[in-house]
């Protein structure tokens, strides 16, 4: 599965376009004219599935509560 990240969406004449990061483009081989798919996540929305995974960047990481002695 490819990476997420970060796109601004802006003008191109009366549509709306975006820019592939070129580290992106340069991971997953992608060429000009080939068609490519892509799908929708706000980045609040991928957020909220980092943070449930437990690896969004900045989160507090994860610490195991103190085990009792066993007997």
């Amino acid at each position: 599965m490819s990476e997420v990240f970060d796109a601004k969406v802006r003008k191109v004449g009366t549509s709306l376009g975006i820019l592939i990061p070129n580290e992106q483009i340069v991971k997953e081989n992608v060429k000009e004219g080939e068609v490519i798919s892509v799908g929708f996540l706000r980045r609040k929305d991928v957020r909220n599935a980092l943070k449930a995974k437990g690896i969004y960047k900045g989160a507090l990481p994860f610490e195991r509560e103190e085990e009792e002695d066993k007997v």
